[in-house]
Formats: structure tokens, sequence, C-alpha cells
């Protein structure tokens, strides 16, 4: 196994550390900085791997599926995390979460006949979006600013995923007609 595929693994690991460390913000004061910086070791595995693959010619029809999938579980569960905190409205993770299974189920009609879709630009955008909203919405600075740049990322990380939705579909209909 490559290198990239490591880091993709070790984001997936990263995930029930990073959601301890979060539970445990009620009980530990610092805990929440801990999962902050566990949440953003993921994040930076992410941006590694893919560097990587691409640079050394590593790239694996492995990574391609399994490098959007450990974002998708990374960002699913700190979402629904949040939501418990009620820190992020529950109607906007519904939102972005359809959008994942619809993407999966998109990606799994594809490798059906054969193809191993990789993610957009547009959907590398939003994931970045998405993880920096996390991380601003788990560190919960109560100054106005903050609350306001909040609600300023929730929107746009919405409006990324659904705009990435309707481009993905878009660029792929053929997939659904069988045409590929």
């Amino acid at each position: 196994m490559n290198l990239p595929n490591r880091l993709t693994i070790l984001r997936v690991c990263l995930i029930p550390v990073f959601i301890v460390f979060l539970m445990l913000d009620e009980t530990l004061s610092w805990a929440r900085y801990a999962a902050v910086g566990v949440f953003a070791a993921a994040c930076i595995t992410d941006f590694f791997d893919g560097r990587i693959a691409r640079k050394y010619n590593m790239v694996t029809n492995f990574g391609k599926f399994m490098d959007p999938l450990a974002d998708k579980l990374l960002v699913c569960s700190a979402l629904i995390c949040l939501v418990y905190y009620q820190r992020i409205y529950l109607w906007v993770v519904i939102v972005i979460v359809a959008r994942e299974f619809i993407i999966s189920g998109f990606r799994l009609v594809a490798a059906q006949q054969g193809l191993v879709l990789a993610a957009s630009k547009m959907a590398k955008v939003k994931t970045a979006v998405q993880m920096i909203m996390i991380i601003v919405l788990v560190l919960n600075i109560d100054l106005a600013f903050f609350r306001i740049f909040e609600q300023v990322l929730i929107f746009a990380s919405l409006a990324l995923t659904i705009v990435s939705l309707l481009e993905y579909l878009i660029k792929n209909r053929s997939v659904m007609k069988g045409e590929m």
C-alpha cells in the first residue's frame, strides 16, 4: 500500500479520536482544542494524500474511491456531532449528508460500468470550506465576529454543496443513461 493510501486510512482512523475528544469537551476544558487538533491533522492528510499521489504518480483506484469516502466520513461525523451540540442547523446537515449519499450512489453506478469518478475541483473546494467551517464551529468562540463568520461559513458550505452536486450530476449525466 502506498503512502497516499496510508494517509487516507489514517484519516479514517482519526475520526473516532476526534469524536471522543469532542464529546469530552463537556467535562475537560482542553478537549475541544484536542478535537480541533485531531480534525486539523485529518484535514492535512487529505491535502497531502492527493498531492503526493498526483506528484509521484501514485494514483490508484483505491485512492480515487477511498479518499472522497474518507472525507465524507470525516465531515459527516463532525456535522452530526455539531448538530448534537446545536452548533449547526439540522436541515443544513441533512442537505450535506444527502448530497454525499447521492454522489456515493452515483459513484456505485459508475463503478458498475467500470468507471471510477474522481472528485471535481468544485467538490474539493466544498470539502475545504466544510472543514474550515467545522473547525470554527468546534472552537465555538463567543465573539460577535465569529458568530457571523460561522453563519457565513455554514451558508457558503451549503451553497457549495448544492452547486457541486449539480455540477457532478450534469458533468456525468451519461453515467445514469449507461452511455459511458
